[in-house]
Formats: structure tokens, sequence, C-alpha cells
């Protein structure tokens, strides 16, 4: 059974940093690309960021370029995200998640599956 468990979230003020943590068990996380995904109140969920196999391959969106950093251990079994300069349209619920699919972009939500509960990031302004 995959489990996905995502934390690090909380309340910071716009111009803070936090950074989320998600850790995996039930697969072999080393095997997989993973995703960070987040979802405004009212929206669609939407992709942040991408990391194939290693810390050198990665994508952002354009919101986050220059500010949010993926990276993961695969000794630990867990991906992070460091978030800079937040900006309260950073303000979601965030997720990770593994690619299971590669038949669309990478920022297509469909690609991935084994969702967890997500955690909650609020920015004030």
């Amino acid at each position: 059974q995959v489990q996905v468990v995502e934390s690090g979230g909380g309340l910071v003020q716009a111009g803070g940093s936090l950074r989320l943590s998600c850790t995996i068990s039930g697969l072999v996380f080393g095997d997989y690309a993973m995703g960070w995904f987040r979802q405004a109140p009212g929206k669609e969920r939407e992709a942040v960021s991408y990391i194939r196999w290693s810390d050198s391959d990665t994508y952002y969106a354009d919101s986050v370029k220059d500010r949010f950093t993926i990276s993961r251990d695969n000794a630990k079994n867990t991906l992070y995200l460091q978030m800079n300069a937040l900006k309260p349209g950073d303000t979601g619920m965030y997720y990770c998640a593994p690619r299971i699919r590669y038949s669309r972009h990478w920022d297509e939500k469909s690609e991935y599956d084994y969702w967890g509960q997500g955690t909650q990031v609020t920015v004030s302004s």
C-alpha cells in the first residue's frame, strides 16, 4: 500500500520561507519522478515543480521559478520543496505525488497518482 505524507506547511508573512517535505512508503521511491502540486480554494490543482531521478533534472511553473527549489533524498524516501520569497498567491494546499504515466506533459495531474492529504500553506500580506 502506497502512503504519501506531506508536511512543513504553515502560516507565513509575504517574503518569508517554508520548506515542505513529502515522505513516501510502499514503492521504490528512487524509481519514480516526483511532482509538487497546489490547490487554492475554488481553483484547479496546478503543477508547481517536478524532479526526475536526480536533483539536476528539475522543472518549475513560471509562477514559482527562481523562488522555489525542488530536491529529493532517495536514501530517505523524501521529496522537498524549499519555498522562498513567498507571496499571497502561493497560498493553497500543497501535494506531492509520484509520476506513474508518461503520456502527457509533466504538469498534467493525470500523470500522477497516490495523492496524500496535503499540507496547507498560507501566506499573509
